[in-house]
Order: structure tokens, then sequence, then C-alpha cells
């Protein structure tokens, strides 16, 4: 019972901070406007999170796993990177960091010894199987973090990339 309340208390805290840097990015927030976004109390948030950046590796860890999830759902290797690439596109938490901490953005994609960098390009090599293509894949996807492309080039690209690279 308590494991339960406990994952909800973290959905909560990381689904109130995705909100608050849709609307303001990450710089513009802190520990207290995580709280009052989360509706917990600033104890409750300590108790789980040492402090703003403890909240932000979970949150972009939780993030990389449902791209994981949704791209793994997919049917075949353009899908997972049509996928992939709709969900960077599309990201309202991403899209606000372009505008309000568009350094912080670059200073975390440059960072490929990440291990969450390890975990989706496993992804998209399981998809590829393509040592090359992956490599590849992953910075077309890196590229829509700061530039996002539409739902349609989306799934031109990704087939092109599979049809010219991948196979």
């Amino acid at each position: 019972m308590q494991g339960g309340i406990h994952r909800r208390t973290e959905s909560a805290i990381l689904e109130g901070t995705k909100s608050l840097i849709a609307i303001h990015g990450i710089s513009n927030i802190s520990m207290i406007d995580i709280a009052d976004a989360s509706e917990v109390s600033r104890a409750t948030l300590y108790n789980h999170y040492r402090d703003k950046n403890a909240v932000l590796e979970a949150l972009v860890t939780l993030e990389v796993e449902k791209l994981v999830e949704l791209a793994q759902r997919s049917g075949t290797p353009a899908d997972a990177l049509e996928t992939l690439s709709k969900a960077i596109s599309s990201d309202s938490a991403l899209a606000s960091m372009r505008i309000h901490d568009a350094e912080m953005l670059i200073a975390i994609m440059s960072h490929a010894e990440n291990p969450l960098y390890l975990v989706l390009a496993t992804c998209i090599y399981e998809a590829t199987k393509s040592e090359a293509g992956t490599g590849l894949a992953m910075r077309w996807l890196l590229g829509q973090v700061m530039q996002p492309i539409s739902p349609k080039q989306s799934r031109e690209q990704a087939e092109l990339l599979v049809e010219r690279t991948l196979f």
C-alpha cells in the first residue's frame, strides 16, 4: 500500500514539474513551484527529491523510458523512428526549453556518455539492427530537440532513413 502511495506521489511531482517546464522552462521554476504544482507539501517533495536537479533527473529518466516504450510498441523500424520523432517534435516541455533554456538544452544533449543516451540508442538498435543506422538515427532525433519537424516530415524522413541507411 505504501509503495503505491510513494509511486503516485512521485508521479504527481514529475507531472507537475513537466507542466511547469512546459509553461516557464527549467530555469524559471523552483522547488516551491514544483510542490505547489504537484499539490504536495514541500516536506513531501524534499522527502522524495533532494533538490531540483534530482527532480529533473527523475523526469528525464521517465521521459526516456516512455520514448523507449513507444518505440518498442511500434511495428517496423520506420514506425519506431517516426513515433520517436513525433514524440520529440511535439513535446511541450522541450518546446518551452527551446525558448527559456536553450543553452541548458544544448548542454544536456551534448552528453552522449549519459546512461539514458545509451538506453535510447539501444532501443533504436533493437529496432534497426544497424550500428551505423543507430548513430545516424540518434543524431537525427537529437536534432529535432532543437528543430522540431512536422508529423508528415517525421514519416517521410524515418522511411528515408531506413531505406538509405539501415538495411
